[in-house]
Formats: structure tokens, C-alpha cells, sequence
């Protein structure tokens, strides 16, 4: 145990150091620019500043098994040819390619959380926060997330972008992790920004932000891309007005207050 334990507290540093430098750039942002007047410290923000450190974490640790066993199975089929023309693309070229491929595939990931019952029990965690800044962004049940980013990794790994069948690891999974990462930090920060017909091709705060919507049946199940709004416009689940934003967020279902209670409520029957 105690070879691992400088390991353990070398990476719980690193999540400090990130998450002062997060904090640094959008708390000012958000008093700036806030769409929706409230505290720093509003509630729950402990118990997502817990999510934070646990979600820094384990949703990787699960990822480890499931992720080298899509890249065994995918190195069968090196006889192909495919993958070893894609390993020789320019990494930026299989970067781009990663973050539109693994797009559609987290894209359906999320529509899945909110249609099938069993993967909602999970996912209303993240969609139970009723304040919305950039914090909430790790709100969310680790199995929940761990769902999310395997069904945006795998088919980044089936097309080969992640080069599996090399010997080293590549870094087009991490960079593709990473960005979707900090991304998803800032469409979730409380800011009034708008930009114009941009919205339609990246995902902005007021994208996301009506995806947390509350204000009735009509508006929720929207925008579930987490990068490229096009997918959503393509699969017709897509809404943007130009001059409104949502209401208020959460959802009725009951959650409980703890994150002990959070992390057990969809593990009960």
C-alpha cells in the first residue's frame, strides 16, 4: 500500500493545483459576467467540490479494463490495413477526427442517460443541481461518468484514432479527455455571453445551460453534445433561442442531500 501512496498524494497535489487554477479563471468571469445573480459558495458547492476530487479519479480506474479490452479486440483486426494508414495520420489530423467521432459517440451516450430509466437513475445527479456555474460540471454520479466518457472513447479506438495497436500509449485519447475535460467546465459556467450563429458549431454556456432547463416538458432533452452542437441539430434534438435563457434548473425528482446518500440513491432498488 505504501508504494502506491506517493503516487496517490502526487496526483491529489496535481487536482489542487487544477482546481485553483479553474477557479482563478471563472469565479471572476462569473461575477463579471454572471447570467444568474448568486454566491461562490452557493449550495452544494461542497458536495461538488467532493465530486470534483472523486470523479478526478475513479472514472478512469474503471476505464482501465473495459478500455484495454476494446483495444485488444480492435488489435485483431490490424490485418485490415486501416488502422496502421490512421496511425500514420498527422496527430492533429487524428485528433480533429477523435474529438468528431468521439463526439457522436458521447452524444448518444448522454441521449441514452435520459431515455433509458436505468442509466436516468445515475445521470439525474448531475441534473439535480438546481445553481448552475462551472463547478456543477463535476457533479455527477461516477458510474454516470464513467458511462459518458466509454461511450466517447470507444469510437475513437474502434477507427484506430488511438493508435491501438502501438506499443506506447498515444496521446490522442488523453488530449481528447483533456479538452472535453475543460470544455465541459465552461459550458457549465454561470455567464451571460452569447455569440451569435458561432453557437451552432461549439457548444457556449446558453447551449448548455438549456440543457439543465426545469421551465416545463417542451424544453428539456435538449443539446446533448458536449462539443459540437450540429450533432444535435442533426438528430433533432437541438434549441437555442437567440434571446432567452432558461428559468430555472433541476429536476422534481427527489435527490438526496448528502454525497454519501447521492453516490447510494441509484443503487437502490
Amino acid at each position: 500500500m505504501q508504494q502506491y501512496l506517493p503516487s496517490l498524494a502526487l496526483e491529489i497535489f496535481s487536482l489542487c493545483t487544477w482546481l485553483v487554477i479553474i477557479a482563478i479563471v471563472f469565479i471572476p468571469l462569473e461575477r463579471l459576467c454572471a447570467q444568474k445573480k448568486q454566491p461562490v459558495l452557493r449550495k452544494e458547492f461542497f458536495i461538488d467540490l467532493g465530486y470534483y476530487f472523486l470523479n478526478s479519479l475513479l472514472p478512469k480506474l474503471l476505464l482501465i479494463i473495459p478500455m484495454s479490452l476494446v483495444a485488444a479486440a480492435v488489435h485483431q483486426l490490424e490485418p485490415s490495413g486501416i488502422y496502421t494508414w490512421v496511425a500514420a495520420l498527422p496527430l492533429r489530423v487524428r485528433f480533429v477526427l477523435a474529438i468528431i467521432v468521439g463526439e457522436f459517440g458521447a452524444y448518444w451516450g448522454h441521449r441514452w442517460s435520459h431515455e433509458i430509466p436505468w442509466l436516468w437513475r445515475f445521470h439525474a445527479i448531475h441534473h439535480s443541481s438546481e445553481e448552475i456555474d462551472w463547478l456543477v460540471n463535476t457533479r455527477a454520479h461516477p458510474l454516470d461518468m464513467f458511462f459518458g466518457r466509454f461511450t466517447g472513447l470507444v469510437p475513437i479506438y474502434l477507427l484506430g484514432l488511438a493508435q491501438p495497436t502501438a506499443d506506447s500509449a498515444d496521446i490522442v485519447p488523453l488530449l481528447y479527455s483533456f479538452v472535453g475535460t475543460i470544455w465541459s467546465f465552461w459550458v457549465h459556467a454561470n455567464m451571460n455571453w452569447r455569440f451569435g450563429f458561432v453557437e451552432r458549431l461549439l457548444a457556449t454556456p446558453a447551449f448548455h445551460h438549456w440543457h439543465h432547463t426545469n421551465d416545463g416538458a417542451e424544453y428539456i432533452n435538449k443539446n446533448y453534445a458536449a462539443i459540437l452542437p450540429i450533432i444535435d441539430i442533426l438528430f433533432g434534438s437541438f434549441y437555442l433561442p437567440k434571446h432567452r435563457w432558461p428559468q430555472k434548473y433541476g429536476i422534481e425528482m427527489p435527490i438526496e442531500p448528502s454525497l454519501t446518500g447521492q453516490l447510494l440513491q441509484p443503487l437502490k432498488w
